[in-house]
């Protein structure tokens, strides 16, 4: 199972059950998710086994038309 965060900047963090969050991360005010996350994808599940977390941002980026 793995541990979702958020923050004010629209990031997002995922952790292993359990886990601290990182020094690298603890500047920011992270907020817990309240869902359960049992399965994610490849990319997350090797980066937070090689890292021992993921960090994203949930930003859109928007494409100007003319």
């Amino acid at each position: 199972m793995f541990d979702v965060y958020r923050n004010g900047k629209r990031e997002l963090l995922v952790l292993s059950n359990g886990s601290a969050i990182p020094v690298v991360c603890s500047p920011n005010k992270w907020r817990k998710s309240r869902k359960r996350v049992l399965k994610v994808s490849d990319e997350i599940k090797s980066a937070v086994q090689a890292q021992g977390y993921y960090v994203r941002s949930l930003r859109v980026t928007k494409e100007r038309t003319i």
